[in-house]
Order: C-alpha cells, then structure tokens, then sequence
C-alpha cells in the first residue's frame, strides 16, 4: 500500500505504541533494560511479569550496577519506579490525537500495563479512547496475539488498523498482520540505522512516512485532512 492508498481507503482505528512514539523516554539503560525483556518474553515459556513488576527490579539492578545500593530505602526505589507513569508527551502528543481522535478509533497498544496507560494518558492529557495493553493478552509485542487481540478487542479486521509508532520493527510485525502502518520519527528513538537494508527497505512498504523535521501527530492528522 502505498502513501496515497491509505489516504484514498483510510483505517477505522489508530494502535499507538506508547513509550518513544507518544511519551518521551530519558533513562537509556532503563530503557534498554525494558526492550530487552519485551523481546525476550516468550508467551506460554517466561513466566508472565508485567512491565510495572520488570520497572521496579530493573531499578535496584541498576542501582547495584551504580553503586548506588542502599542509598534508597525500599518505599523511595518504588516511588522511583513509578516514574514511568508520568513520563511526559511530545509537544504534538496530546493535540495531535485529540485530532486524530475526531475521525478514528484511537487506541493504545502498548507493553505497559493498565495502571501505568492509564496515569499516562491522564498526566498527558492524551485522550485516549480506548487503553490497550500487553498485559491483556499475556505477551508482548510483536507477539502476533498482541496485535490481532487489538483488532478483535475492537471490532475490526487488522486491515482496518494502522499501526503507528516510532520504531519500524513493532511495525513490521504489525504490517506482517495485515495492519496498516504509520511511522512517526522521535529523536533518537529508532534501533534501526539508516544505512541498515531494512531500514531502506521500509522506505517501500510504509504507508504513511512523518519525519522528525514535521510535526508528528499534528502532521498525520493533517495528511488525513483533519485540521
């Protein structure tokens, strides 16, 4: 499908992945530590541990990894963990889905769990629709159970999806599903290096492309004609 295609029959819902793509994200080990235990889930194998659980060890192995071990009581390393749950928003989060949110379904599809979605979407003022997480399917993306669970969960084939996020492998899982596919560059957000055959390869099975020199969520609403 190409730019024009998803303009001419557009999606009934929109899937956001959350961390990088709607809200920012700033401790990198922390952050690394959290792909790497997404990834490496394996539903009906890894015992299930859902991402407020993984925040809060990552935390004190981090601590330990610094040196840092006892410098926090217990109540202090858990209140640190629930950073996550206020993380702020790109400047164009919070606008650009409420004008999204005029003309499509709009869901998150995230790892994080419900608890954590939903201070988010308060902190951010983001206007969800509707909170979707891995935790409600047991697995964590790009499980195939996780994306086509979202579809089912809201009354839609996956080709009447569009998956946006700023990482092009949650959405080449996403498109491998049959859902469309938004991408939304974020500084620094990308694992993929843009002389890597993958990333160029993207280039031509995207279907909507928003640079980090546009406007991110403001500019997909704009491409859709919603201003």
């Amino acid at each position: 499908m190409s730019a024009s295609d998803i303009l001419q029959a557009p999606p009934k819902a929109l899937t956001f992945d959350v961390f990088g793509t709607v809200v920012m994200l700033t401790v990198e080990k922390w952050r690394n530590s959290y792909k790497k235990f997404t990834k490496g889930f394996v539903p009906g194998e890894t015992e299930w541990r859902d991402i407020y659980t993984h925040h809060h060890l990552a935390l004190i192995n981090l601590l330990k990894d610094w040196q840092l071990e006892g410098m926090y009581t217990e109540d202090e390393v858990e209140e640190l963990s629930l950073i996550w749950h206020y993380l702020d928003p790109w400047a164009d989060s919070s606008a650009g889905l409420h004008k999204l949110g005029t003309k499509f379904i709009t869901s998150t599809l995230s790892s994080g769990n419900q608890s954590l979605l939903k201070d988010l979407n308060k902190h951010g003022i983001l206007g969800f629709k509707i909170l979707q997480s891995s935790e409600d399917f047991k697995a964590y993306k790009p499980h195939p159970s996780v994306y086509l669970g979202a579809a089912k969960a809201m009354g839609v084939q996956p080709v009447d999806v569009a998956m946006v996020a700023a990482h092009l492998s949650d959405l080449k899982a996403a498109r491998g599903l049959g859902f469309k596919t938004i991408y939304v560059e974020r500084k620094k957000e990308e694992d993929w290096v843009s002389d890597q055959q993958e990333y160029k390869d993207a280039k031509t099975w995207v279907d909507m492309w928003v640079t980090e020199e546009e406007d991110g969520f403001l500019e997909v609403a704009r491409r859709f004609g919603i201003e």
